[in-house]
């Protein structure tokens, strides 16, 4: 209303205007303004007075007219924040697992719940990771100890088993005032950095972990983000390049754009089951030591689209080529559960790095990172996760510890989480028997529908499947005809993105483009979840067979 003050003084110097009456003759002058004339405001009830020194109603000045359409005519104020006007980086962002196929998904959902009729009854979206929004139960003793640790008077409930108490009541005790809604350290609880480092310890076989070294995060994509911040300097040729594979996790290239970090690519060998080879990272790297400085390498294990686990052969080439080329090591581990393949097993880059010997595991500085929202906890929403950093400069140290600071400490609900998947009932303890089947049952689950996807798609005409080693996703090679890809470009659109939109409006099946991962240039993908249930798996698979028989035939 600020703009009516001058107006609203001015009425109520008007003879027979008084102070009560003045908020209505605001509004009135509000109403001249937009063209929307209303009545002058009445009078209040009470003994009718006759205005002073004039007779019959109140009559609007000229000038304030003339106010009033001076006003009206002003153009609108143009927007401080515009497309233009925007931090260029945030809009050279893009994130492909939620992007425009998402956002169609979610409309047609809308129409859908309106009765509009489709060729399908439901939406599936198997674009994302997120397992309990696919059905899978989460595991009792996590959510038993989330809970004593969300309202302790449970913690006299006779319904929860006396080893979910006491992992409660320790957590409990590391929090402030003992309450889960109190802030922790920046670095995270520190009990919970203890059993983080004991975990560890036991995984890797008695290769120490140091809690001082642990950083509690905001699900493994906050430690992957922060440890890039941190990396990223120089400019022009001297801006640090960052290497990552391609197909990748579009974490890695966001988070690269908005830093304006320079993105050095190398491929994984879609013909050899999408492995790692060195002669290609030295390929990548000599090309991108012309336009940037690469400093970072990041490797995905289990791999993520591509579900392929790592050799421990291949590791060792890995750390000698970072040693070797000095590049800083970043080891997204968060799939370290889901290894499907009996040939395969999981191991963990800090275990390799220390049997290799001192000269690599004092010097190579190495973060690797772990989640709660993976493995076989699948539990996404708390955003409970882990970083380990070694061989870090102590100096540097302290500045992760102060960039860490900034935003506080990670949700506390989030690191209780994270303690469960690294602190789980033992044999002996009340509730082990049940953890074990609940873990051994979704994992067993995960491995069927595993090998039933790579199975079923390879039975398809036009599409190849590498087999699906570990991780939750199968990443499938399509065949698009040459008419299919003339359509996607005269409707502005990469060919996979025009395939995966066309099996949405056509199936109700949500998957992401292969095109928002990275691949080779003529060859085309896409990324499924397998996480829903078999029976809906198996449906979902039928019908994607069923659509791409009918593509092939349309656009041959």
């Amino acid at each position: 209303m600020h703009r009516f003050s001058g107006l609203a003084k001015e009425a109520s110097a008007l003879p027979g205007c008084r102070t009560d009456r003045k908020e209505p003759a605001v509004r009135f002058l509000a109403s001249l303004v937009s063209g929307t004339q209303q009545q002058p405001p009445e009078r209040q009830a009470g003994p009718r007075r006759r205005p002073l020194g004039r007779e019959g109603p109140v009559r609007w000045s000229s000038a304030a007219k003339a106010s009033a359409v001076k006003l009206q005519e002003k153009p609108p104020r143009e927007k401080i924040l515009t497309l233009e006007s925007m931090n260029p980086q945030v809009k050279a962002v893009e994130y492909a697992v939620r992007g425009p196929i998402v956002l169609k998904a979610g409309e047609i959902e809308k129409e859908l719940r309106k009765g509009i009729k489709k060729p399908f009854t439901e939406v599936i979206k198997a674009n994302i990771g997120d397992a309990h929004a696919m059905g899978q139960q989460p595991i009792t003793f996590l959510r038993q100890v989330v809970a004593l640790c969300t309202y302790p008077n449970l913690l006299d409930s006779p319904s929860f088993p006396e080893d979910s108490k006491k992992r409660a009541r320790r957590i409990l005790q590391g929090c402030g005032g003992n309450s889960l809604g109190s802030y922790s350290a920046s670095q995270g609880v520190n009990c919970i950095r203890e059993d983080v480092a004991a975990y560890i310890e036991r995984r890797d076989g008695g290769v120490p972990a140091d809690p001082d070294n642990i950083y509690l995060t905001t699900g493994a994509s906050d430690g992957i983000a922060t440890i890039l911040k941190i990396l990223v300097s120089g400019g022009g040729k001297s801006r640090t390049g960052v290497m990552i594979p391609i197909p990748q996790y579009p974490l890695y290239s966001a988070v690269i754009s908005e830093l304006d970090a320079v993105q050095v690519n190398y491929y994984l060998d879609e013909e050899n089951c999408w492995a790692l080879d060195v002669n290609e990272l030295r390929r990548s790297l000599e090309e991108a030591k012309a336009y940037s400085h690469p400093k970072v390498l990041c490797i995905i294990n289990p791999g993520n689209p591509t579900g392929q686990v790592q050799s421990r052969k291949c590791i060792e080439d890995v750390i000698h080529f970072a040693w070797e080329e000095n590049l800083f090591l970043l080891a997204d581990e968060v799939y370290q559960d889901n290894v499907y393949s009996e040939s395969c097993q999981f191991y963990s880059f800090k275990k390799v790095l220390y049997e290799m010997g001192s000269d690599y595991y004092n010097n190579v500085e190495l973060a690797s990172f772990h989640s709660t929202s993976k493995g076989y906890m699948g539990e996404c929403g708390y955003r409970g996760g882990y970083m380990e950093v070694i061989n870090l400069h102590p100096e540097i140290k302290g500045q992760l510890v102060k960039l860490l600071s900034v935003r506080l400490c990670p949700p506390v609900s989030g690191q209780a989480a994270m303690d469960i998947v690294v602190n789980p009932p033992v044999p002996g303890e009340e509730s082990y028997a049940q953890f074990l089947k609940e873990k051994e049952s979704v994992l067993n689950n995960l491995a069927r529908k595993a090998k039933l996807a790579e199975d079923m798609f390879n039975q398809v005409p036009g599409i190849h499947c590498n087999p699906l080693q570990g991780a939750m996703y199968a990443f499938p090679r399509i065949f698009i005809p040459a008419k299919a890809i003339e359509t996607a470009k005269a409707h502005k659109m990469a060919p996979d993105m025009f395939y995966c939109m066309k099996l949405l409006e056509e199936t109700g099946i949500c998957v992401v483009p292969g095109s928002g991962f990275g691949q080779r240039e003529g060859t085309y993908h896409f990324r499924m979840t397998i996480l829903p249930p078999v029976e809906k798996l198996k449906i979902l698979l039928e019908k994607v067979k069923a659509f791409h028989i009918k593509f092939l035939e349309e656009y041959s």
